[in-house]
């Protein structure tokens, strides 16, 4: 059950499904969560607020759930709110593999954000090619403004890579920003494709290649020229497998 929109219904629903099960005296409740919701508020950032990662990990928790396995949380400490096993999987692989085919030639894989290195810094592994860092900021919720750009993209085709498009405003204006830094072209990665409010607008007129992102999300109603949707059904698959079967699911966090 992936908890994309409509995000309240999707959640209600799960702890829905997660208490019929509990009350039917299930040996084992697995609760497959693709995509996770308010994984972005997972702390107080400001006076008055809510922690809601931490709200719904007790709620999925209190409703039945024994073991969670999610794909590419925003914040891998959010493993840290449950009292349950929570397997966190990788969407890279399938993505770099994708990639690799796509983008050929001279590359440089870019984090959107100082908080991204470490996702950047293994495509660019898996890739094999050197990383630029776009240094932004935050005015206010959803609202990016880039400022600069950290490492040589000149002449080389730019691989933005984040967990999340969300409104698309940061890639958007990445994006412009690169070329203006003679990037030869740019390609746009992520693991959720969310496409809330102008996403697909700003998506469809910004000068991007192409749009590559996973199935963790619907996006029947969603698609645009420019996207391409990698399944992770495999992944995820494994995963349950080996949960099932009581093997380790280790070797998929590679």
């Amino acid at each position: 059950q992936s908890l994309g929109y409509p995000v309240n219904d999707n959640i209600m629903e799960l702890l829905l499904m997660l208490d019929a099960l509990k009350r039917a005296s299930a040996g084992r409740i697995t609760a497959v969560i693709p995509y996770f919701a308010y994984a972005r508020q997972d702390r107080k950032d400001q006076p008055r607020v809510p922690i809601s990662a931490r709200l719904l990990a007790d709620l999925i928790t209190t409703a039945g759930a024994q073991r969670l396995i999610v794909v590419d949380l925003h914040s891998p400490q959010i493993q840290g709110f449950f009292n349950i096993p929570v397997d966190n999987l990788y969407a890279l692989n399938v993505l770099a593999e994708h990639v690799d085919k796509r983008v050929q030639g001279d590359r440089v894989v870019v984090s959107p954000d100082a908080g991204g290195v470490e996702r950047a810094r293994l495509l660019a592994n898996k890739l094999g090619c050197g990383i630029a860092i776009i240094y932004k900021r935050r005015p206010e919720p959803n609202v990016a403004e880039v400022l600069d750009i950290v490492g040589e993209v000149k002449g080389k085709k730019a691989i933005i890579v984040d967990d999340i498009i969300d409104t698309a405003g940061t890639v958007s204006a990445a994006t412009n920003l690169l070329l203006s830094k003679g990037a030869t072209a740019v390609f746009v990665v992520a693991t959720h494709g969310v496409f809330s409010g102008p996403a697909i607008e700003r998506l469809t007129k910004a000068p991007i290649e192409e749009v590559i992102v996973t199935n963790t999300l619907d996006l029947e109603d969603k698609k645009f020229e420019k996207l391409k949707v990698v399944s992770i059904a495999s992944l995820v698959g494994e995963a349950i497998k080996r949960a099932h079967e009581g093997t380790s699911i280790s070797s998929l966090f590679a």
